[in-house]
């Protein structure tokens, strides 16, 4: 039975390669023969078209021994990436891209309703105490104060009389008039007018000049609602942008409604500069490292002003080595290879913008 079965499967598969073989055979002589290519199709093919020009800023070298690199144009000093300090939605943007700002200058504003109310929240207490430290200082009221000295006036009248009264009553004693304990009664009763007084005169002291403990808690409770109130204020700046340094607005990455978050690797806020010299930073290849120096004239050309050269000088050198920075996009450009930055102050840099690509020449030391 299993032999029978096998031998149909077998019987079956074969006639299906058979049909698949027969179909394909019919499509090709169905197709006819291959079609023969046309004249003008071979013509077509055989053109020579000129190479496309290519932009290279390497390619118009100026005359002269230079070392050459491949440059950014930079402000004068390193671009400030401006972030808030805490997250939030944005409120206002008070500048715009290329407006000129000077140190200090509000640039944007997270929204801050809660953070101001707590500003004003922590002015108010200091307000309290320090209010309730100058009462401290003063002492009590003008009524109450009299009223403390009406009771030091009284005690002392009372401590005098005591004190005539024990007088008497000792005299008496001496010729029996008087017992010995009724001089005893009497002696307390001076003695403790006496500490009334005392009591009293410090009562219109402390009433006059405040008493020193509750000038102490007062005192501390002004300190600490100063602190409150520092640290409202600084949350509050945190929701501020301000310029830095005086400069150029350079990019505004986000808009109005547009929710910031100073995580790392976002996108700053406002990006400025300092415009008012431009700097190129070179590359220049490892193998010419020896051959710069600080001080050396330097040329920097551009694409987008291909007639033009811009002079200029080196003014600082990278003490390490790094990758490089520019790179042409040509795919058998090396991108493994180590540069040194090279920074060249321009003369003039008319129509120059920070980021733009450029080709930096710079006079060798053996050509000096």
């Amino acid at each position: 039975m299993m032999k029978t079965l096998r031998k149909r499967w077998g019987t079956l598969l074969l006639l299906v390669v058979l049909i698949l073989f027969g179909v394909q055979v019919a499509r090709t002589a169905a197709a006819g023969p291959p079609l023969a290519p046309r004249e003008s199709d071979i013509t077509l093919a055989e053109r020579d078209e000129p190479p496309m020009p290519r932009a290279d800023a390497r390619i118009d070298r100026p005359d002269g021994e230079w070392v050459g690199g491949l440059g950014l144009v930079e402000p004068h000093a390193p671009e400030s990436r401006l972030v808030a300090g805490l997250g939030g939605r944005v409120a206002f943007v008070h500048v715009s891209e290329g407006e000129r700002v000077t140190v200090g200058t509000l640039l944007v504003s997270l929204e801050s309703a809660s953070e101001e109310a707590a500003v004003l929240a922590a002015e108010a207490q200091v307000d309290v105490a320090r209010a309730t430290l100058l009462r401290s200082r003063r002492g009590v009221g003008t009524d109450e104060l009299a009223a403390i000295t009406g009771d030091a006036d009284a005690a002392r009248a009372r401590a005098e009389l005591s004190s005539e009264a024990l007088a008497r009553l000792e005299s008496a004693a001496s010729g029996g008039g008087a017992t010995r304990d009724e001089v005893e009664r009497a002696r307390r009763t001076a003695e403790a007018d006496r500490f009334s007084v005392t009591a009293a005169s410090a009562r219109v002291s402390g009433g006059r000049s405040g008493r020193r403990e509750d000038i102490l808690v007062a005192s501390a409770q002004v300190r600490a609602a100063e602190a409150q109130l520092a640290e409202a204020q600084a949350r509050l700046a945190l929701l501020r942008v301000t310029a830095p340094i005086d400069g150029e607005i350079l990019e505004i990455h986000y808009r109005v409604g547009e929710y910031v978050s100073p995580t790392p690797g976002s996108e700053p806020l406002v990006v400025m500069g300092d415009t008012s010299t431009l700097r190129v930073r070179v590359d220049v290849d490892e193998r010419d490292v020896g051959r710069v120096v600080s001080g050396a004239a330097a040329l920097v050309t551009a694409d987008a002003f291909p007639a033009r050269r811009y002079p200029g000088h080196v003014v600082e050198i990278a003490r390490r080595m790094g990758r490089k920075n520019v790179r042409t996009d040509e795919p058998t450009e090396r991108i493994d290879t180590k540069i040194l930055e090279v920074v060249v102050e321009l003369d003039e840099s008319d129509g120059l913008v920070p980021g733009l690509r450029v080709m930096g020449y710079l006079t060798p030391t053996d050509s000096e």
